[in-house]
């Protein structure tokens, strides 16, 4: 069963990345920083751990408040950062 979940996982991701190489038309590692696997991480927490929807949630979630409180403060990111702590002391299963 697990080999089968990382098998799916892997055809996703991959078959992800060429439709991320045909849409740019160019592809480089540099596309793919730390911040990127970070902020997906970030979806994850704000959502929640090992719920179907969590990440998804926490995905909608973080760009509603980058939008919201980039109009507010050049340092969002400190306030999502106050927020994710909140979530990781308070509410351990996420916002969902």
């Amino acid at each position: 069963m697990l080999l089968t979940a990382f098998a799916i996982s892997g055809m996703v991701t991959g078959l992800s990345g060429v439709f991320y190489a045909d849409l740019n038309r160019f592809v480089s590692p540099a596309m793919l920083s730390w911040q990127t696997s970070g902020e997906i991480m970030v979806f994850v927490i704000l959502g929640g751990v090992g719920r179907l929807f969590g990440p998804l949630a926490g995905a909608a979630f973080h760009i509603v408040l980058e939008h919201s409180l980039g109009w507010v403060s050049e340092h969002w990111q400190f306030l999502l950062g106050l927020l994710l702590l909140l979530v990781v002391l308070f509410a351990r299963g996420g916002l969902i």
